[in-house]
């Protein structure tokens, strides 16, 4: 059976190997795939393989051979998983393989914003400490976490992992959750309504997926009722922000502070408002890029695949 990788690169740029996946399929491994393509190298496949490469109705109706799409990321908005179904095809993700290195980026964003250890280090580097009368410097003023509050906004894996480092650091913890969980876990929580989250966390962080009903939702009025000491961490969606209201409230000092490993657009545009944002500290989508967390997607896509052959398709997130 023939499998093809869109978008390989990111998940092995040579550390990850792909080889439990070509001992079960006859396999086509692209690094990227551009639109115009797409159509021409998935024309005699049964399998694909995407991870930001988009499949529209229009694409999954003109391949009529593809029996099978695999996501290689738990988010699986790329995918028309609908039109999908429609043809009968599962569309499987993968979930949980990036819970503890997407919580990791979360708080190195937030103690970059709240320490400043990349800002020092590069003041130390260009002579400061050197040149400094005093035994000590500072370039901001630094936080400390103890006793603040983090109000996270979806508490799923990965909102339960922010949440258990949150209350190693001595911080409360707030969450807003669209159905509250029968069990939320051994860390204490409360949950409240989203705007009540908003106004009353000194910290809030995005953990939930990106939805048709949630797009843009942080936006001029929600991030108006924060406080001006709070900080904004999104390590979940980029297109869940409203990016030219979240710089605007940056540059007019509304909050403090944001963090973010993800924007609307990716790569990210020249134009993008948040690049000259006042205090906003930003990684390249990383979050779920560590190696141990992509060997983990390398196993689980492998058994996707494995029992998609076997007849029962797993982690499937449509109805086919």
């Amino acid at each position: 059976m023939r499998l093809t990788v869109l978008d390989g690169y990111t998940v092995n740029p040579g550390d990850n190997p792909w080889s439990s996946l070509e001992a079960l399929a006859d396999c086509r491994i692209y690094d990227r795939t551009s639109a115009d393509l797409l159509l021409e190298r998935c024309c005699d496949t049964e399998i694909i393989l995407t991870n930001k490469v988009k499949l529209t109705e229009e694409i999954i109706t003109a391949l009529p051979k593809l029996r099978f799409i695999a996501v290689l990321a738990t988010g699986y908005n790329n995918v028309d998983v609908e039109a999908a179904a429609r043809r009968g095809i599962p569309v499987s993700n993968i979930p949980a393989y990036s819970t503890e290195s997407v919580a990791q980026t979360a708080f190195a964003l937030l103690l970059e914003l709240v320490t400043g250890a990349g800002l020092h280090n590069a003041a130390v580097k260009a002579g400061e400490w050197v040149s400094c009368p005093d035994y000590s410097f500072s370039k901001m003023p630094i936080v400390e976490l103890y006793g603040l509050t983090i109000g996270i906004v979806g508490y799923g894996n990965i909102g339960r992992a922010v949440a258990r480092i949150a209350s190693a650091f001595g911080m409360k913890v707030i969450a807003y959750s669209p159905r509250t969980p029968s069990d939320p876990g051994p860390v204490p929580v409360t949950f409240m309504p989203l705007e009540q989250l908003f106004s009353n966390a000194d910290v809030v962080c995005l953990n939930c997926p990106q939805t048709p009903e949630n797009t843009g939702f942080v936006n001029a009025s929600l991030i108006a009722g924060m406080k001006p000491t709070s900080y904004f961490i999104n390590v979940a969606r980029g297109g869940l922000v409203n990016e030219a209201d979240l710089a605007d409230a940056l540059n007019r000092g509304v909050i403090a502070g944001a963090g973010l490993d993800v924007v609307t657009v990716e790569p990210m545009v020249a134009d993008n408002p948040l690049l000259t944002a006042a205090n906003c500290v930003m990684t390249p989508h990383i979050a779920w890029a560590s190696l141990a967390a992509r060997k983990r997607m390398m196993k689980t896509v492998t058994s996707n695949v494995a029992a998609f052959l076997a007849g029962a398709p797993i982690n499937v997130v449509n109805s086919p």
